[in-house]
């Protein structure tokens, strides 16, 4: 249906416009009946609906809903396309119960393993975080519901994430913590965009226009309207200038207030309002329109559990496997742990899906007839240590042929709300697995976990099944995955590092409580321990499978890439093995320019395929300029260096199996930083600044010359010489005050040259 939007604004009243900007409650835009703008339903969350139940004054009162894996197991599947179906079955039940926008992806980075709400987080990197979070974003909406992006932007941690800053540079915020936004802004143009609460160096999200209007609409082209997260609004005036459109779940009528008075003393034009109101009805229009188009689906929560149990399946991650697994049907197995009866399956707060329909391994076994045995060992949901307890899955232990041990995190360990303070599971876990793999060299542990924990166990048990938190069929995606009748094509989206200490913002992170210092800068999980050459449990990518693979004859399309061109990279990917398995194929770029302060490499693209036994394809990616840059600070803008850069393919960032050699080639002159500490022997290089610099340096020498006794000629080139390594403040030491008071003149002269 056409809507001439803009005689809609007009035919508004002031305070009709204001409210629109506001939520009409918990859950609800405000509707304006009488012009057939309708109110609409929005629903947590990420990885299922957690949609208020009709008629209820309870917000948190939510229907029954199936459980997808969440953010943590979503990322660890590297399948864009898996992810994109999640989306598109999220966007049938979100259109079954009426809802016009499902509030996620999340897609803030994992900077420390600790951040309370790394569960429903995609990845340490933007290059998968971003991948993920546009596929989910066209999924979710090719079924006529929106989405909302979360949290814009650099909300990486739970401590007073209500008003701490966010503190960084430039570049950090532009390599690390934006481009996941911006990929799927440009890819998948989510509804909205959500706003954090903290602030980002110094300025609130909500009233950020530098973050809600310079970088997302007019760089990236965003469409939408952007919401606030839930209370996240400071001044709801300043909110509005700066691009933030809806605030919800709205002050009960103050802020609308705030907002007639601000125009109507002209504090607040009025055109800004009307924008706002714009974005607004162009969203909600939208929807009406589709959801009047066609009936709603029914809601199929059976089906949508077979899918939620075949996502899982995917999403498992085989940390180590040292021949124990599968096992095998013949093979008395004990299950030790209340993971096995109860699993732990989504994380805590506002992504807390309303299921009853959980698998557990342990009722599959018997499902199955598995010749399985339990223990409880220890409880699921806090740290508790019974010595008979122990002493029974000891005994069982040894007497079995494979110990299966299910640990994770209990669900007060980590939620929405607040962050960790430690790395480690509860201590009963950690001792009763050593314990069991004293007595049993085939014992495998199964993690219910949302994020790394520190596994001090490792080298002594056969084998670790991370199924991060894998929703609702998570019990059955187990057993499948342990007996063969899956094959594990998981990996790593986030280092899991040997401890704690070991961490890139270790001594920054949460912070003071009013500032949070990002102070490892660009080099955030598998950057900072690549560039440190540090051992850690598992890299990034890293994941094991029942299957085998080898790369040869990677080759690139050209041995150069022109500024405005592409070239092309393939490489033929084997399986060796006897079972079908998927393998994901994963590119870095290192550069070998000489440029300092870059990462030794950055994943650029990945590719997740499915290979029968013997076979072998090529997998190709399509590399430009774009994949070789890193974000300049003084020209404000991506920088690539001319010169080599190095492509490496492998299965995980320290598993490189082809390296290839590609040359770079621009016109474009490099970035340089001019103030009173750059060296002078760069500026003298640099075809922009020499021209500026040396005529000062050869007044300078003829100076010096006329009071010594050589020719000036002679003397300005030795002085230039001798300068050559010194900064440019040094000029005033050998200049006088004459030449002190005219530096920063020539600093600005140098800067103007190089803009």
């Amino acid at each position: 249906m056409s809507h001439d939007l803009h005689a809609l604004v007009a035919s508004m009243t002031l305070e009709e416009k204001a409210g629109l900007c506001s939520g009409a409650d918990f859950w609800h835009t405000k509707a304006v009946e009488r012009l057939g703008i309708p109110a609409m339903l929005v629903s947590d969350g990420p990885h299922g609906l957690r949609t208020v139940a009709e008629g209820s004054a309870n917000p948190n009162d939510s229907i029954r809903a199936v459980c997808f894996p969440a953010g943590c197991a979503a990322a660890a599947s590297f399948d864009p396309a898996l992810v994109r179906r999640e989306g598109e079955t999220l966007g049938r039940e979100a259109r079954s119960v009426g809802v016009g926008v499902l509030l996620g992806p999340a897609v803030n980075i994992k900077r420390s393993p600790l951040c309370g709400r790394n569960f429903e987080y995609y990845s340490e990197d933007p290059c998968l975080a971003g991948q993920i979070a546009a596929a989910f974003i066209q999924g979710v909406q090719s079924q006529g519901v929106g989405t909302s992006l979360k949290h814009f932007a650099a909300n990486n941690q739970e401590y007073h994430r209500m008003y701490a800053s966010s503190e960084m540079e430039e570049r950090t915020l532009r390599e690390i913590y934006l481009p996941a936004f911006e990929q799927a802004v440009r890819e998948a143009q989510p509804w909205t965009v959500m706003c954090s609460y903290n602030k980002i160096n110094g300025t609130y999200a909500s009233e950020n226009p530098y973050l809600l209007t310079q970088i997302l609409r007019r760089e990236w082209g965003f469409e939408g309207f952007v919401m606030s997260d839930w209370g996240a609004v400071s001044d709801r005036v300043k909110g509005l200038e700066a691009g933030l459109e809806l605030e919800m779940p709205g002050s009960g009528g103050i802020n609308d207030a705030a907002i007639v008075a601000a125009v109507r003393e002209g504090r607040l034009e009025e055109a800004v309002l009307d924008r706002a109101v714009l974005r607004m009805l162009n969203i909600l229009l939208r929807w009406a329109d589709l959801d009047a188009a066609t009936p709603r689906p029914a809601l199929d929560r059976q089906a949508d559990h077979h899918a939620a149990v075949a996502m899982a399946e995917e999403c498992a991650v085989l940390l180590k496997n040292k021949g124990v697994l599968p096992l095998q049907p013949d093979q008395h197995v004990v299950y030790i742990g209340g993971f096995a009866k109860t699993p732990r399956f989504q994380g805590g707060g506002s992504s807390h899906i309303n299921t009853d329909n959980i698998d557990n391994a342990l009722d599959v076994a018997a499902e199955k007839h598995r010749r399985v045995q339990y223990v409880q060992g220890f409880p699921n949901d806090f740290d508790q240590r019974d010595e008979a307890e122990f002493l029974r899955a000891v005994k069982a232990a040894g007497k079995a042929d494979v110990a299966v041990i299910f640990a994770g995190l209990p669900d007060s360990f980590e939620s929405e709300g607040y962050d960790r303070k430690h790395m480690r599971l509860p201590d009963c876990q950690n001792n009763l697995i050593a314990r069991v793999a004293a007595v049993q060299k085939n014992t495998v542990v199964v993690l219910h976990t949302g994020s790394p924990v520190e596994c001090p166990w490792a080298d002594d048990v056969a084998g670790v099944l991370c199924m991060y938190l894998g929703g609702e069929g998570v019990g059955r995606a187990t057993d499948a995955l342990l007996y063969g009748d899956a094959n594990p094509s998981g990996r790593l989206p986030e280092t899991w590092p040997l401890r704690l200490e070991d961490t890139p913002c270790y001594l920054d992170f949460p912070g003071d409580g009013t500032v949070a210092r990002y102070n490892e800068g660009v080099y955030v999980g598998y950057r900072w321990y690549d560039a440190r050459n540090m051992p850690v449990r598992w890299p990034f990518g890293h994941g094991l499978g029942y299957a085998r693979f080898i790369y040869r004859d990677a080759r690139l399309s050209a041995p150069a890439l022109e500024e405005d061109g592409t070239v092309t990279v393939s490489v033929g990917v084997k399986n060796t093995g006897e079972v079908t398995g998927k393998e994901v194929v994963q590119l870095y770029i290192n550069d070998a320019t000489g440029t300092p302060g870059r990462p030794p490499k950055e994943l650029r693209h990945f590719a997740k395929i499915k290979l029968e036994p013997g076979e072998e394809r090529r997998v190709s990616f399509t590399l430009t300029r774009r994949d070789l840059c890193w974000y300049n600070q003084t020209i404000g803008d991506w920088y690539a260096a001319p010169g080599r850069y190095r492509v490496l393919l492998g299965h995980s960032s320290r598993d490189i199996h082809a390296t290839l050699d590609l040359e770079y080639r621009t016109t474009r002159p490099a970035p340089l930083q001019v103030d009173e500490d750059t060296l002078i022997g760069a500026l003298l290089k640099d075809p922009r600044t020499a021209p500026v610099l040396r005529p000062a340096l050869e007044k300078l020498g003829t100076a010096a010359a006329l009071n010594g006794d050589g020719g000036g000629a002679v003397n300005t080139e030795m002085m230039m010489a001798m300068f050559e390594g010194m900064p440019l403040r040094r000029l005033g030491n050998f200049g006088g005050p004459e030449v002190a008071q005219a530096l920063p003149a020539l600093v600005e002269q140098l800067q103007a040259a190089v803009r």
